[in-house]
């Protein structure tokens, strides 16, 4: 399948630009306003000759006719350029490449269901099974008005529809356009398709769509030219984080009141805000510049949850998890509040960001919405006093397990056991730890408030010994439990969760080692990355989504934990290892990949229903730059530092990141005979 995307619209064709298969479709404001667009040339389907996409936002299609109703093989060329944005158009050109004149039907099959995206989703991921499938909505009546110009398919509601404006007249048979062609020898023939969606009487323009035509791709360059690039030093690490740069820039999307850009979460059902994926892709990205954090900021501010409402999981201070719109909005929510670490999350890039950029007015204008935070941390978060932040949902409709690892089936013991809500994640208890410790800074530097300032500092040394005493476990080596359930006991699997535990600073000094064995173990390290579950664990499978397999994220967090206390040369093996596995998917890490161990397997082997490009996972090599080299703002001294002490190996040598963005400045970091070197400008 081929997908071109530009914000939170997209379109999913396949390698000919039909829109054909089951969950394939033009989808804008998460509902598909295209179910079905297919070519026939002289009653056949075109043969594939090359197709590919051009831009995130734009792809060509080039194809043949074949031998059907007398019109002889190859006679015709045809080419399909397609576009979307807030709107999608497509320029189909005939040529007939022939010396004779050719005469011949050019047909477009088009549908539209306007099922909303979730639902999409959710009959993707059970095609196979026929009992979980759930049927989608039949396709809705179409009609054509009197110029035989403009085709019309709206939804039975009246609220939404999609419109189809052709270049030149054409007969309507059922949901086919049909346009009669003669061309001489070498003559061509050319039609433009403007599908244009519309919610509520907002009609997109031709006008528009030809505008957005000419700035998108200006826009996008501009961006690309803004973040910083890197040059010399190991090659598959420079194609990865270019890549990676790719990848992003086709998730900008810009949302809220003050329309600034964040990333959406990713392809294709995950094009919209997301508190968790948006929070952790702003902190890996952060040498890009400190705009999209900004923005990420400002906009899950905007959509903090200030009253209580159990059918959503919201609560008063709370960030959102999920944000959907358009027919999605009315068949599930708008806005979807089930999870457990976005609030902290938050906290910590607000920290971090203002460790970035030393921008006191942005601290003080989220003073509010962070002390809201804070306050649900402690008041709801906490919800049966024990000092830990856990979850359990409020109606069967939301998500049973609101940590990271929020398929149904990732919180097991080692026996393969359910742990039972409410449930304290691991790694939320250290996001929690290093949310209070950033606010702690951020009140004593900003707020000038030192008594909040000592009793967070007092708080988040408590949670450390607290933490460690009921979460650590002696046994297999020692380790942290993966959660405690609602009956305080361990969910004793081993899991890549400990790594987050090093990020985020909560593990004591004296149980580092252990962690660090823990994840390079051989029941963890697969040789590509960590997996999310112990092999030994009754419950693994190595293509389970959490239960097992390898997320590049992930993975790329506990490269930063273990950089973070000293552990460089592990941190680089697992760099290393995450960027040749890159080179397996284009360049382009998937959101998740299966975790057989790389002795079994000659390259990493891809999950099927995997999201690609994907916010964080896009975020992974611009994250393992920063950590290599051991980049870190020191606000005091308003410059960049490096953490790295040591050597670094020979694969590095040569590296140079140009244009990192801190303290209103521009940096160049560069590696020489094995030494990190840092100046201002480029």
């Amino acid at each position: 399948m081929l997908t071109i995307l530009e914000g939170s619209t997209f379109c999913i064709s396949d390698d000919r630009g039909d829109i054909a298969g089951e969950t394939s479709g033009f989808f804008a404001h998460d509902t598909r306003f295209l179910s079905r667009l297919v070519m026939r040339v002289a009653g056949a389907s075109p043969l594939l000759l090359s197709s590919g996409r051009v831009e995130h936002f734009q792809a060509a299609f080039y194809l043949r006719n074949g031998t059907a109703n007398g019109l002889p093989r190859d006679a015709v060329s045809i080419a399909r350029e397609r576009f979307v944005s807030t709107g999608m158009q497509e320029k189909v050109t005939l040529r007939n490449e022939s010396i004779d004149r050719l005469d011949l039907e050019l047909v477009l099959e088009a549908e539209a269901d306007f099922a909303d995206i979730i639902s999409v989703k959710l009959h993707d991921f059970s095609l196979g099974d026929p009992e979980l499938a759930q049927p989608l909505p039949a396709p809705a009546p179409t009609s054509l008005d009197e110029s035989g110009r403009r085709l019309s398919i709206e939804d039975p509601r009246g609220d939404l529809g999609t419109q189809l404006v052709f270049s030149k007249p054409g007969r309507l048979d059922a949901s086919a356009m049909t346009f009669a062609i003669s061309l001489g020898p070498h003559e061509q023939w050319h039609l433009d398709v403007d599908v244009l969606p519309w919610i509520e009487d907002d009609l997109a323009t031709v006008e528009q769509l030809d505008d957005e035509r000419e700035t998108v791709g200006d826009v996008v360059a501009a961006w690309t030219l803004r973040v910083p690039r890197v040059r010399g030093g190991w090659e598959s690490l420079r194609r990865a984080f270019d890549r990676s740069i790719a990848d992003l820039a086709a998730l900008r999307m810009r949302t809220g009141e003050y329309r600034r850009p964040l990333f959406a979460a990713g392809m294709p059902w995950f094009m919209t805000v997301f508190g968790r994926d948006t929070a952790i892709t702003s902190l890996q990205t952060l040498v890009l510049g400190p705009e999209i954090a900004m923005g990420a900021l400002d906009a899950l501010t905007e959509l903090q949850a200030k009253t209580e409402d159990q059918t959503i999981d919201a609560e008063p201070g709370k960030i959102v998890h999920e944000v959907r719109e358009g027919r999605c909005a009315e068949t599930w929510f708008p806005r979807y509040y089930g999870s457990i670490d976005s609030t902290p999350l938050y906290l910590v890039l607000l920290a971090e960001t203002w460790r970035w950029t030393d921008d006191a007015s942005l601290a003080r204008r989220l003073r509010e919405p962070a002390l809201l935070a804070l306050e649900w941390i402690d008041r709801y978060g906490d919800r049966d006093g024990d000092g830990f932040v856990e979850y359990s949902r409020k109606v069967d409709s939301g998500l049973a397990n609101q940590s990271w690892k929020d398929s149904g089936d990732s919180q097991r013991f080692q026996d393969g056991g359910f742990a039972e809500a409410p449930i304290a994640a691991v790694e939320v208890q250290g996001y929690v730890y290093d949310a209070k410790r950033g606010l702690a800074e951020l009140a004593r530097e900003v707020w000038r408030d030192q008594p909040l300032a000592e009793r967070l500092e007092r708080e988040v040394d408590e949670l450390r010994t607290r933490f460690d005493e009921a979460f650590w476990i002696d046994e297999r080596g020692g380790f942290y439990a993966l959660a405690l359930d609602g009956k305080q006991r361990k969910v004793d699997a081993r899991s890549s969760n400990m790594g987050h535990l090093l990020w985020s600073g909560i593990v004591p000094q004296e149980r580092v080692s252990k962690v660090v064995d823990q994840l390079l173990s051989e029941e963890l390290w697969t040789g590509w990355g960590i997996r999310t579950m112990a092999s030994d664990a009754a419950a693994f499978n190595p293509i389970s989504y959490h239960n097992g397999t390898v997320w590049p994220h992930d993975t790329a967090l506990a490269a930063w934990g273990l950089a973070r206390h000293g552990y460089t040369a592990e941190a680089r093996r697992i760099g290393r290892a995450l960027i040749e596995a890159a080179a397996h998917f284009d360049w382009s890490l998937p959101e998740v990949f299966a975790g057989y161990a790389r002795d079994e397997t000659p390259f990493p082997i891809a999950y099927p229903t995997a999201a690609r490009p994907q916010a964080w996972a896009a975020g992974t090599p611009i994250l393992l730059v920063r950590v290599l080299l051991g980049i870190e703002p020191d606000r005091a001294r308003q410059r960049l530092v490096s953490t790295v002490t040591d050597e670094l190996p020979s694969w590095l040598d040569g590296l140079r990141v140009e244009g990192i963005r801190a303290f209103g400045r521009t940096w160049t970091v560069g590696v020489e005979r094995g030494h990190v070197t840092i100046a201002e400008g480029v």
